[in-house]
């Protein structure tokens, strides 16, 4: 099996705060396992650029609302990189605008299988690696969560903001659990940034419409989120674990 110093998995790594993550931690000496669900040309694109600035990376497919896809995903990172000592659960879906007296059941299955079981399953796997009571080496979580857990997202996005205080729950309850285990579990809560979720949402000019209400003026950029996973990751956040760092710009 493949050993190497540093390796990380970042779900949902091949476009928006998710590539950038993935750009930061190999420009960071980690191998980097760039995840995605059905984009493969982006993904691809994401190796490349991170190859090209000699760095290592690698696509894998994988949808981690499904147990057999993310089991899948962690054995191809063991058997080509080795085992991962950092997880980024990033992979996420907003499941569209709707308030709560639209919402159906398919699509609040979907944005909680990806969002809340998926980092569920990836927590687990990364545990089942990084424990040092499963004879692990130690290593870092950070879950991507929203400031959208604590604003609520009334009139858009109820269900996702749902499913970002699951995740926050997620974060303090396993970082006290594995605290002894040699793994910190940390969360950074994006405000609005700059990325095609919005359009992807159906409202490209959210970001440019909601900046002026922003305390600092603007959206985010995805590269702010990233430096943020980075310190959080390094040896220099060594005495942070449980904490949801808000990457908001004041919001």
């Amino acid at each position: 099996m493949p050993s190497t110093h540093k390796v990380a998995i970042v779900t949902g790594g091949s476009r928006g705060i998710g590539s950038a993550i993935a750009r930061q931690l190999a420009k960071d000496g980690h191998a980097v396992v760039v995840n995605y669900a059905g984009d493969a040309a982006s993904a691809r694109a994401v190796v490349a650029d991170i190859e090209s600035r000699g760095g290592r990376a690698i696509a894998l497919q994988a949808d981690v609302s499904k147990e057999e896809d993310v089991l899948r995903l962690f054995r191809e990172t063991d058997a080509q990189l080795g085992a991962p000592t950092v997880l980024v659960n990033n992979g996420g879906i907003t499941g569209g605008f709707s308030r709560v007296d639209e919402a159906d059941a398919r699509m609040l299955a979907q944005v909680f299988g990806v969002n809340v079981v998926g980092a569920f399953l990836c927590c687990r796997e990364a545990v089942r690696r990084m424990s040092i009571r499963h004879g692990g080496r130690g290593g870092a979580i950070v879950n991507v969560s929203s400031r959208a857990a604590e604003i609520g997202g009334g009139g858009e996005w109820v269900h996702y903001a749902a499913t970002k205080g699951a995740l926050n729950t997620l974060t303090t309850g396993l970082a006290r659990e594995v605290a002894l285990e040699g793994i910190r579990v940390n969360a950074v809560a994006a405000g609005l940034i700059e990325t095609e979720l919005h359009a992807a949402a159906g409202k490209p000019d959210r970001a440019a419409r909601m900046a002026p209400g922003i305390p600092m003026g603007r959206a985010g950029l995805p590269e702010e989120v990233a430096q943020s996973v980075a310190w959080l990751v390094s040896p220099s956040a060594g005495y942070v674990t449980a904490a949801i760092v808000a990457v908001a710009g004041g919001r």
